[in-house]
């Protein structure tokens, strides 16, 4: 039985993302940072080489990279799963609507900025679901004040500066995303 208050926050890039597991009072229980997608493959398809290739071309190079991102997907969140046993949740940022075929996502400036992350973040979110872990989905722009809220402290920042002196580098902005997140999500989850 997992744990809902143990929860895998997530901050993705275009191919990588830091993984931070946190329970739901703030203890850092794992950290790392992990490849979404294999070697050789367009981290960011939809915005750079498929806009280079013929529209059929293009779709089936998207396919292939979002097969495996994923693979590499699942990957992660087994070796995350191994390290730490009852996880509940992973917490992703919000996805933006999209055009709903790979074509028009290609062919549409707006969606072909997004649509990469997006694609990393569904993988992402499927192989947490096929876990038996809840998805969360944090807005970056309250995830911080909300991490106050569910720890009764006024400034995160305290807290994250405690975790950096206890854990050392690597500790950036995307490790205080992803722990941010986290945390609230244990606060909601753990309901």
């Amino acid at each position: 039985m997992s744990d809902n208050r143990t929860i895998v926050g997530v901050s993705d890039h275009g191919g990588w993302a830091v993984l931070v597991t946190a329970a739901a009072d703030g203890t850092l229980l794992d950290r790392r940072r992990v490849e979404l997608i294999g070697e050789g493959l367009p981290k960011i398809p939809h915005h750079q080489e498929a806009q280079r290739l013929p529209l059929e071309q293009a779709v089936a190079l998207i396919e292939r990279v979002r097969v495996s991102a994923e693979q590499h997907s699942a990957v992660a969140l087994d070796a995350v799963a191994k390290s730490v046993p009852q996880i509940g949740g992973i917490a992703l940022r919000h996805c933006p609507p999209l055009p709903p075929t790979i074509a028009e996502r290609i062919t549409n400036y707006r969606a072909q900025n997004i649509a990469d992350w997006v694609m990393y973040r569904k993988a992402l979110s499927a192989a947490a679901v096929a876990r038996g872990w809840l998805v969360h989905w944090y807005d970056t722009k309250k995830v911080f004040d909300l991490a106050s809220q569910a720890l009764h402290v006024e400034d995160i920042g305290d807290h994250f500066r405690q975790v950096r002196r206890t854990v050392g580098p690597p500790w950036n902005n995307d490790h205080k995303l992803a722990m941010a997140a986290a945390i609230d999500a244990a606060s909601v989850l753990g309901k």
